[in-house]
């Protein structure tokens, strides 16, 4: 079980990259700092990512900001969208889904 730590970010094979994690202090849900979990938190993509945006803290700032509470079933799909992503990304979405 993974507990508490930081997850890498996710980098989709055509280069978006954003972080997504979950813990006690961030916006996820549950919010423990163990999983699985069915929404998290994603934050600072390195583009503007329409499917994230109904989650955005901040519309001004869409690379420069959190999305609260972001479904992992839409991370999939942003995921899905970019052409899938690396080991590292696969890892942390099987962490969101099994704990």
């Amino acid at each position: 079980m993974f507990s508490g730590q930081v997850f890498p970010r996710i980098v989709c094979n055509d280069g978006f990259v954003f972080s997504a994690q979950a813990r006690s202090s961030c916006y996820c849900e549950p919010r423990e700092d163990s999983g699985p979990w069915t929404a998290v938190e994603v934050g600072y993509p390195s583009e503007r990512e329409e499917l994230f945006m109904p989650y955005v803290e901040d519309e001004s700032r869409p690379t420069d900001t959190v999305y609260g509470w972001v479904p992992v079933s839409v991370i999939r799909e942003v995921i899905t969208k970019h052409g899938g992503t690396n080991d590292d990304g696969e890892f942390v979405l099987d962490i969101f889904t099994n704990g």
